[in-house]
């Protein structure tokens, strides 16, 4: 803990940043990797969830309140965002206690994956939500381009002030205004790993470089057990995969330069990144059920084949919010039966990528700006963290409210990272290439991890549809 004090120390006293737009990356490679080493080092001494495994440690709506919200008696709103199952179980105690402050009636919409689609429809139609999560910066800009987002009042601007660091109120401006509140953040370089299954195969060491994690794999199949699940049913998984390769490989410079659509997806960085990736996604027997059972496997199905069934996988790649999975379909125990360890290092240092979900208003009213101001506040932040599965970049709340240990350590070393991060690739990218399933980079890395062999086919594919998407070719 004393490390990751000191690091705070350190970032504080460093300029901060915009994320998007610099000329020369906040994030240095010796940065990326103190991150990353403080978090191997915290997660190895974790042990498995606190007293707080009930998820009914925290702020559970009986402490006193820190934000003051207005009586909305009557008032019906709509919030729409892309969780389901545990997770949408989870952030509706959000909504019941923002219920039981306000006295409105909140009722919640899924979106499905193509949030932008789903929302753009309901715009256009004239019935929109309230309150919508966006998962892409890129969307965000584009719907306050046309003019679809609301600006954040005087209340909710003062939590996402007083809560939050410039880099997360970066994120969710546009053109000097803001927009967004980051209420929901994600460390998306985690690699979620069967303890009996390393134990069953001999293995010993958590994997740090992209060759040990090779080996590693190749070790849990010859032991029997399926070595790596992957969810490539759902094409944003595969993008986190070339993400995180591209980073450690690239650089920050080069991701941010292909982020923007800078260099073509033709750049050989993107040839040297897809082709280690075909070191995994080119041998089936590395694979939970090959590449063509991958293909098959949506998201939540890769996380409970690692840590269910008669022949639970050994590894599966995805963030902190894996844990939701696991916690609510699973019987595994994290810190005891699911552990994790940082994205291996495929160059000098193993990445840093996050995610996130914008909380923006679509409609003018009060409802819609108290419900943004309650999401920005530490209240609302502690009755998250207590479900589990959870992260939040708000940097005033209490960090005893994350539901495990395991979950804390992963948050600490995110806050840890202050403004020097890189925000997920294809969520700044237009969603047309970037966030709609079944097209764009989605489609065209389903298709490379079904041909991994065709790198230069692959590459080409991409730079088509990010060329249209981008409208920069």
């Amino acid at each position: 803990m004393r490390n990751i004090h000191r690091i705070r120390r350190i970032l504080r006293t460093r300029k901060n940043h915009p994320h998007r737009g610099h000329t020369h990356p906040p994030t240095s490679k010796a940065l990326a990797a103190l991150a990353a080493g403080v978090l191997a080092l915290s997660l190895t001494a974790c042990g498995g969830d606190d007293d707080g495994g009930d998820g009914d440690t925290g702020n559970d709506g009986g402490s006193e309140a820190t934000v003051q919200l207005p009586k909305l008696d009557g008032q019906k709103l709509e919030v729409a965002a892309v969780f389901t199952g545990p997770e949408l179980d989870n952030f509706q105690k959000v909504l019941d206690e923002f219920e039981k402050r306000t006295g409105a009636s909140v009722t919640f919409v899924p979106t499905g994956n193509n949030t932008s689609t789903f929302l753009g429809t309901k715009i256009e139609g004239g019935k929109p939500p309230d309150v919508a999560f966006l998962p892409q910066v890129g969307v965000l800009h584009q719907f306050a381009e046309k003019g679809w987002v609301k600006p954040l009042g005087s209340e909710a601007q003062a939590q996402l002030d007083k809560n939050f660091s410039d880099g997360w109120k970066d994120l969710g401006a546009y053109e000097g205004k803001q927009y967004g509140v980051y209420a929901k953040a994600a460390n998306k370089s985690l690699v979620w790993y069967n303890t009996a299954a390393f134990e069953a195969a001999g293995i010993t060491e958590e994997p740090k470089t992209w060759a040990e994690f090779i080996q590693t794999a190749q070790t849990l199949s010859d032991a029997g057990s399926p070595a790596v699940s992957i969810g490539g049913a759902d094409g944003w998984t595969l993008t986190d995969w070339f993400e995180n390769v591209y980073l450690s490989q690239a650089g920050p410079e080069k991701y941010d330069q292909l982020a923007k659509h800078e260099i073509k997806w033709t750049d050989p960085s993107v040839k040297d990144a897809l082709t280690t990736l075909a070191e995994l996604w080119g041998k089936d027997d590395l694979i939970a059920g090959g590449a063509s059972g991958a293909l098959q496997t949506e998201y939540p199905k890769s996380i409970t084949q690692t840590f269910g069934g008669e022949t639970p996988a050994g590894m599966v790649f995805e963030g902190d919010f894996v844990a939701v999975t696991i916690n609510g379909d699973t019987d595994a125990k994290i810190g005891t039966d699911a552990k994790v360890f940082p994205f291996p290092a495929v160059g000098d240092d193993s990445p840093v990528v996050t995610g996130g979900d914008a909380a923006v208003a679509l409609k003018d009213g009060k409802g819609a700006q108290a419900l943004l101001t309650f999401l920005a506040s530490t209240d609302a932040a502690e009755i998250w963290a207590a479900q589990g599965g959870f992260l939040s970049p708000n940097k005033e709340m209490d960090e005893g409210s994350y539901k495990d240990d395991v979950t804390r350590e992963i948050a600490k070393a995110l806050l840890a990272a202050g403004d020097d991060f890189r925000f997920d690739m294809s969520d700044q990218a237009p969603a047309a290439f970037g966030g709609t399933q079944g097209v764009g980079e989605w489609k065209d890395l389903q298709d490379f991890l079904k041909s991994p062999d065709d790198v230069a086919g692959a590459q080409k594919q991409l730079e088509t549809d990010a060329a249209k998407a981008y409208g920069n070719g």
